[in-house]
């Protein structure tokens, strides 16, 4: 007999829940201290140029411009691209909204393209159906924390002669063969919100090594100010984006802590690979290529045939046992009420539209334990299936 799972009266797996996030200590409380005693606490105290050259510096950038959020990031390296009205931008069918706002706020039009089954990502030969006569660039997005396929769009961005451009909310010190997110496109952003893997509450940054892009970027970001001028001159229809002092503070010391977090993280995923074995539910791909993965999350998907329940019926049993374990997108970024009258286009997103109903995901600290508190997740998908497994075939003789 099967164990009773949770959601039938029995013991859950888990009874104590994963470690809290967001992760502080002592070297945090130290460099905000520092902020806190000193004149400046918003967006000209040196914590924050500091961290914008060392974050630009590990992830194979020359330069890094700092904004309020990541959303505001985005925003800030279409702005400073010359992405207009008129311009398209191509864009997967499942990211977090402003993936495809930032491109409409500016006057852009994003163009929908469908994922990758086994990665999740956006797809490369879907994006290069999307590429018309309007199209100035692709936005990949880095789902999950495993980058995308970069020599792809790489050499799709060179052929069309278009604008690659890098969503990296998820991949920080994430690589593709050696190469860190957000140094292969022209430029990229990365997010700090509060459930990112590094984090100041709120926060976000844009980076590149083109001279002529940061230094457009870095004036819309602060009034349309330039360096060397006045206070009260202003050359560009700028606005503030700053990030403040404080928040570089916290993320000078997030910084020090994620390759060790990355490191566990990883670490954690292969234990849980080599120990998953009921049939019917598959983990995100780990390409060989993708030589550093964050596992800012890991997304999923069940087969309800193989397994024998649907998706939402796992995502029930999984929380029963303790396994905080999330559905993925409602619906296509396409499908938001928003894009029925905002400007769009859309290629078929077969493999999108079922992820809605067939994926979910587990959040990082699932993976920012003990080994054994990471095979709980392989423990409580065995003992699942153990109780709604289909019957096996009749083999006809």
């Amino acid at each position: 007999m099967p164990a009773k799972l949770a959601i039938h009266g029995g013991r859950p797996v888990r009874e104590s829940d994963y470690p809290i996030w967001p992760v502080s200590g002592p070297r945090e409380e130290d460099l905000v201290r520092q902020v806190l005693f000193s004149p400046q606490w918003g967006g000209y105290h040196e914590f924050v140029g500091e961290f914008e050259q060392l974050f630009a510096g590990l992830h194979d950038a020359t330069d890094g411009v700092s904004a309020a959020n990541g959303t505001l990031a985005l925003e800030l390296m279409f702005l400073a691209a010359g992405i207009g009205p008129g311009d398209e931008i191509i864009v997967p069918a499942h990211s977090f909204i402003a993936s495809a706002t930032a491109v409409s706020r500016v006057g852009a039009t994003p163009v929908f393209v469908d994922i990758d089954r086994d990665t999740f990502n956006i797809d490369p030969r879907e994006a290069e159906k999307a590429i018309g006569a309007k199209t100035r660039g692709i936005l990949v997005v880095h789902f999950g924390g495993l980058v995308a396929d970069m020599d792809d769009f790489q050499r799709m961005a060179k052929n069309f002669k278009i604008q690659l451009f890098e969503d990296a909310a998820h991949a920080h010190g994430a690589e593709w063969n050696g190469g860190r997110a957000g140094g292969f496109g022209r430029a990229a952003t990365f997010s700090f919100q509060n459930s990112k893997a590094m984090t100041a509450g709120e926060g976000g940054i844009l980076i590149t090594s083109d001279e002529e892009l940061a230094e457009k970027a870095r004036s819309l970001a602060n009034g349309g100010r330039q360096p060397d001028k006045g206070w009260f001159e202003h050359f560009e229809l700028g606005t503030n984006f700053r990030l403040t002092g404080l928040q570089a503070a916290v993320l000078m010391g997030q910084l020090d802590r994620l390759p060790e977090q990355i490191r566990t993280r990883s670490d954690n995923r292969k234990a849980l690979d080599e120990n998953h074995s009921a049939p019917g539910v598959q983990f995100q791909a780990w390409p060989d290529a993708a030589t550093v993965h964050t596992h800012y999350i890991l997304p999923g998907r069940v087969d309800e045939a193989e397994f024998g329940c649907s998706r939402d019926e796992f995502i029930e049993a999984m929380q029963a046992e303790g396994i905080p374990v999330r559905p993925f997108y409602p619906h296509t970024l396409q499908k938001n009420p928003l894009y029925r009258t905002t400007p769009k286009r859309a290629l078929p997103c077969p493999v999108a539209e079922q992820a809605c109903n067939d994926s979910f995901w587990l959040p990082q600290r699932v993976f920012l334990g003990s080994q054994a508190d990471t095979l709980d997740v392989t423990t409580a998908i065995r003992k699942i299936y153990e109780v709604y497994k289909p019957p096996k075939k009749q083999t006809v003789q």
